[in-house]
């Protein structure tokens, strides 16, 4: 980390807000809750000092469209604590934030090289902006049956194939926990004169422990989207995107106020002013103890047998350069379950609310807010599960990733002329619409790819297995917007 030149222990922005609210203000401004008082049930719901604190952009506190004061200092703390040369705060969540990265790098027509296991918000930015996807597929594992990431290879050869492409967008980490070869991405990217973007939803953590991966600043990235509210200890929805002065800064803060809410929450904002400061002075010890966690429940739960909880013995130097190893990513197809499956059975028997289930894995996200007691708890209720509901696994979906068929672009196929079908009567169709299981949010089916048997198969089973499903126009998902 660089060594620092601005005063971390200092919070400009939670300072000034705390601060109106010691000033006693008269407020006619909104929200029109004022303090609470307008609806006693909300302080009683979420504190008096909560609501005190909810209040609109005024001079004293800056605004998020235009910083000048007390929000640009705290993003000029943010920039130095992350290693980049511009910070900006981001209350629409990451979505947002990758979505930036795209519109502040490509345009109508343009191309961008990117991983089809990216999350939906990617896909979404193409949809409003039109560029267009240059897909790499993923590496894959034979076992788990989930995508990796990018090869460097793989990457080299869409390059010179679309050497006319403005960025490559890159996974760090997935899900799972698997980061590509980052750092070799970024310097055959900009040899060929390319922008990096990393989506790092999953990877606030690596700018602040030295035992994970490398994060998309230090490995020279021009632009980062870091998810706080998921491993940093922000409030939910908050998100910093980061970048350097390869990139416009003005331009990135133009392309955000597009998106981006006019009435910012001071509450997250002023989360990140916090979480920054904490993992600033903390994050090396808080990640050292997210990872003691994440490796003993690694080791315990491989002990039950029948399941598998992966870590970095996947890595092959390629599609999996490197992994996370505060992840809890634990396979359970081999016990005859789908993860979604060990997902319900964990919320719904044992009061356990994990990250998400899938068709062969369950991810459980793992922090230094965590206590040994619920590790524990854990590891004894998969242990149950194995003990009293385990089965063949045969008939179980074996992989997680299914290689596009890609006939239009995201932009055409959504704005297309469109007509319902049943979803059985969709073979061979254009899709017009998204159907993804969400979380993760990777789409199993994208506007403008063709569908296949296998994912209509792969469609069909996860539904019927009770994953929660969204993207369609009809909610029950019996039918499917394809391309007139």
């Amino acid at each position: 980390m660089q060594e620092a030149k601005l005063d971390q222990s200092q919070t400009p922005l939670a300072d000034a807000l705390n601060a109106q609210r010691i000033n006693r203000l008269a407020h006619f401004d909104v929200p029109g809750h004022k303090g609470g008082r307008m609806n006693p049930e909300l302080p009683d719901y979420f504190g008096k000092l909560c609501m005190a604190l909810d209040v609109n952009s005024m001079k004293p506190l800056d605004n998020l469209g235009h910083p000048v004061s007390v929000i640009k200092d705290a993003q000029d703390l943010a920039a130095e604590a992350f290693g980049a040369d511009n910070a900006f705060f981001m209350v629409n969540g990451t979505t947002s934030a990758v979505q930036t990265m795209i519109w502040a790098t490509c345009g109508r027509g343009e191309k961008i090289i990117m991983p089809r296991n990216v999350h939906r918000s990617a896909i979404n930015a193409l949809v409003v902006n039109g560029a267009v996807p240059v897909y790499v597929n993923p590496g894959r594992n034979p076992r788990l049956g989930i995508p990796l990431g990018m090869g460097v290879e793989d990457v080299q050869r869409a390059i010179e194939q679309h050497p006319d492409a403005k960025a490559i967008l890159v996974n760090n980490p997935t899900y799972y926990g698997v980061c590509s070869d980052l750092k070799t991405i970024v310097s055959i990217a900009h040899a060929a004169g390319m922008k990096v973007l990393a989506d790092e939803a999953h990877g606030t953590h690596f700018y602040f422990n030295d035992k994970l991966p490398i994060s998309g600043m230090e490995a020279g990235c021009d632009m980062a989207a870091a998810s706080l509210h998921k491993t940093g200890g922000s409030l939910t929805q908050s998100s910093i995107l980061l970048s350097k002065d390869s990139i416009n800064p003005d331009y990135v803060r133009q392309m955000i106020t597009l998106t981006q809410s006019t009435s910012a929450n001071y509450l997250l904002l002023s989360s990140l002013d916090l979480a920054r400061r904490h993992l600033h002075y903390h994050g090396g010890e808080v990640y050292s103890k997210t990872i003691s966690f994440a490796e003993y429940a690694r080791e315990e739960i491989n002990r039950l047998g029948g399941y598998y909880a992966f870590g970095p013995e996947i890595c092959n130097d390629d599609t999996c350069f490197a992994f996370d190893l505060t992840k809890l990513s634990v396979h359970t197809r081999d016990i005859g379950l789908a993860g979604i499956e060990v997902y319900d059975l964990l919320r719904d028997d044992y009061g356990i609310q994990i990250e998400f289930g899938d068709v062969g894995n369950i991810l459980a996200i793992i922090s230094a807010g965590d206590r040994r007691m619920d590790i524990e708890r854990l590891i004894s209720a998969l242990a149950e599960i194995k003990r009293l509901h385990r089965k063949d696994p045969v008939g179980l979906f074996d992989h997680e990733y299914i290689d596009p068929d890609v006939v239009m672009t995201p932009e055409a196929a959504f704005v297309a002329p469109k007509q319902s079908v049943p979803l059985e009567q969709s073979l061979g169709r254009i899709a017009g619409e998204f159907v993804m299981s969400y979380p993760p949010g990777i789409p199993i089916l994208a506007p403008g790819e063709r569908v296949t048997p296998d994912i209509l198969e792969h469609i069909q089973f996860t539904k019927a297995k009770g994953c929660f499903m969204t993207g369609p126009l009809d909610m029950k998902i019996e039918n499917l917007q394809v391309v007139k």
